[in-house]
């Protein structure tokens, strides 16, 4: 059963990273706005979800291999970004390629802690 929660919710994932990755992409930006934007959501889902199975331990089973190990899974795009950053590198895009890497990181991190923090203030709000 836990493979199957995985294998759905990695499949929602990724077609939900496709679209949107449509939806985000421009080809005229030579910066890789759709997957720093898809991991960046990623993060914040995750604080979010993270702050949510803190509160409600039965969370932390099932539903964390539904959605942080599957649909979060195949929506963050680590593969893409380590390609897109070596493509920039590899191009010559040095102070571009680290912004890019940077800026994932560290903006990654700050709106995993937001989603954690947002869901936080608001469950403290209604109890």
């Amino acid at each position: 059963m836990n493979w199957l929660l995985v294998a759905c919710g990695g499949a929602l994932g990724a077609m939900s990273r496709y679209g949107l990755g449509l939806y985000i992409s421009q080809p005229s930006h030579i910066f890789p706005w759709a997957t720093w934007w898809i991991n960046i959501i990623g993060c914040l889902c995750a604080g979010i979800f993270f702050a949510l199975s803190q509160s409600f331990p039965t969370l932390q089973q099932e539903a964390r291999l539904l959605l942080m190990v599957g649909v979060l899974g195949g929506f963050t795009t680590f593969s893409s970004f380590g390609l897109e950053t070596f493509l920039l590198l590899k191009q010559g895009q040095w102070p571009l390629a680290l912004t890019y890497a940077l800026s994932s990181l560290f903006i990654g991190v700050i709106a995993l802690a937001i989603g954690y923090a947002l869901f936080q203030l608001l469950f403290s709000v209604r109890t």
